[in-house]
């Protein structure tokens, strides 16, 4: 049995919990916050919610300790903290920053002879590993990603910052052309602009300068200036009613040749459509949790990725079961 804890509890942490209740082989033993404890309700019923402080008192009732901060601030720092103690998993989706992060929890890892797998999840994650198969099977060819149509939780978050604003859900939706374009083997050159665009539905506080928030919205650098963005001032209750979910997805394409001319067009395609991203995100988790503690259980020591993971480390069947039933 698996003895899995959780530190926060947000979206992520609640997918993760149910996760763990659908994989016989993992147990739920503690949920841990940097909130008070008592504020925090989770569903598994027995589970204790403890403050962050207690966790070094665990490293006898833990295997395998799943971190749910957010990539920008918390992750970069607990991660390595908590490396030194427990077999970690983490979600860290900074793509830029990997390599930086990679080798803090590394170093980290190695001190503590734990296992530490970063950047789980769907992108970094399953569209890397697809990127990776594409390009070792199609050497001489193109990468083409897309995402959505799906909520994207960061930028709705930055639209919330703004002043004025009370509420807010941003959409990324690929230009279907241009993935026609890609799909029909032209392998075109294509700008950010070019690949998606950007839908907010925003709930402005009375009185608000609405022209002065859409404005702010469309010039946001790094996340809406470089983009064809459009935006919707709605209420409240038709926000709760007709964008409560979080849905996402996205395509990861590899366009390719081979033959001794190059005469011969093949076409990887890779889909997601998910209907909510973090219970998606929390099940990819899940698996790399087993995979962390049978590589633990090893002796392997210091930081992984999903490109250094076997793949029948992430499942429950043995390699019989794996070999006769889906091989």
């Amino acid at each position: 049995m698996i003895r899995v804890g959780i530190l926060g509890y947000g979206n992520l942490g609640r997918g993760i919990e149910a996760a763990i209740t659908q994989n016989p082989d993992m147990e739920l033993r503690g949920v841990f916050t940097r909130r008070d404890p008592a504020s925090v309700t989770i569903r598994t019923a027995g589970v204790p919610v403890l403050h962050a402080d207690r966790l070094p008192e665990m490293t006898e009732e833990i295997d395998v300790l799943v971190l749910c901060g957010g990539s920008a601030t918390d992750l970069p720092q607990q991660t390595p903290d908590y490396a030194k103690y427990f077999h970690v998993v983490d979600s860290f989706d900074t793509h830029a920053r990997i390599p930086e992060h990679f080798a803090k929890v590394d170093a980290a890892a190695k001190e503590g002879k734990k296992t530490a797998v970063i950047s789980v999840g769907w992108d970094p994650g399953m569209f890397s590993l697809n990127r990776l198969y594409a390009n070792a099977i199609l050497p001489e060819g193109k990468d083409y990603t897309f995402w959505g149509k799906g909520v994207s939780q960061g930028h709705s978050d930055a639209i919330r910052r703004i002043e004025g604003v009370k509420n807010a859900k941003q959409y990324t939706i690929p230009v279907e052309s241009a993935l026609e374009s890609v799909r029909n083997g032209e392998n075109p050159t294509l700008t950010t602009r070019q690949k998606h665009t950007r839908e907010c539905f925003v709930v402005p506080q009375e009185g608000a300068d609405l022209a002065r928030i859409e404005s702010e919205i469309k010039n946001m650098p790094n996340y809406f200036s470089d983009y064809d963005t459009t935006v919707h001032f709605i209420t409240e209750e038709e926000l709760e009613r007709d964008h409560s979910g979080i849905p996402h997805g996205g395509f990861v394409l590899r366009s390719g040749a081979t033959g001794m001319n190059r005469e011969h067009k093949h076409l990887i395609e890779y889909r997601l459509k998910l209907d909510s991203n973090p219970e998606f995100t929390a099940a990819v988790i899940t698996a790399y949790v087993r995979a962390a503690y049978r590589m633990g259980q090893e002796g392997m020591t210091g930081c992984k990725t999903v490109f250094d993971i076997p793949p029948a480390y992430l499942c429950r069947q043995s390699g019989e079961e794996l070999r006769k039933n889906l091989l």
